[in-house]
């Protein structure tokens, strides 16, 4: 079992507690993470792109000179893609992007994304907490109190006031432990996890449960 420290608001810490080897200290599968971050990438994309093939684009119904006698190649119109103003060749249209992964994979990838985390000393266990009101203030306070202005703070979905304290954020996100994802832990330098949320994802991901 990995050992962490379990650390109060302002950065003091006030016990230990152990966590599943194999959630936080597993081996880091790059390629994993690759796949993953790619295919969580690629389901954002908008896929609104488009331009107009030969059949779309406006005029060109006439030859543009006749077919022979003018030393020059045949031409059928002046909207085929040769030509300038003409349509595009295997013109894109709207579509969608997104595609699936087996679920152990995107297991593998959180596993991975959380050791390397614990690996780099850039996983903070913070007591369970909660604001009494959003305050944009206390959440810089909490976080410069942490040492990790730019992290990504995951909590239990109750955290409603700490969840908008910290969406005007520039450099911080916040995140409820069911929507944690291997883009989002990349993307912070630091991961900021409370005790509670610790467990929660040690009882989803640990391979001792799973066997």
């Amino acid at each position: 079992m990995a050992t962490f420290d379990v650390v109060n608001a302002q950065g003091q810490k006030i016990r230990a507690i152990e966590l599943d080897d194999s959630v936080f200290s597993a081996d880091i599968k790059e390629h994993v993470l690759w796949e993953v971050v790619k295919q969580q990438l690629a389901a954002r994309r908008q896929g609104t792109h488009s331009t107009l093939h030969r059949g779309e684009v406006r005029g060109g119904g006439k030859k543009p000179y006749r077919q022979k006698g003018t030393g020059q190649a045949r031409q059928g119109s002046s909207r085929a893609p040769n030509h300038a103003g003409g349509a595009k060749v295997f013109s894109p249209k709207p579509r969608d992007y997104e595609y699936s992964l087996p679920k152990k994979v995107k297991q593998a990838a959180l596993r991975s994304a959380l050791s390397l985390r614990a690996k780099e000393k850039k996983l903070i266990i913070l007591e369970d907490v909660n604001f009494e009101a959003p305050k944009t203030k206390q959440a810089l306070a909490l976080l410069g109190a942490l040492g990790s202005n730019k992290a990504l703070l995951v909590a239990s979905g109750e955290s409603t006031a700490l969840a908008k304290s910290m969406r005007n954020l520039a450099s911080a996100k916040y995140l409820a432990v069911e929507g944690l994802n291997t883009y989002d832990i990349l993307k912070h330098p630091s991961l900021i996890l409370t005790e509670k949320t610790a467990k929660a994802i040690e009882s989803r991901l640990s391979l001792r449960s799973a066997s």
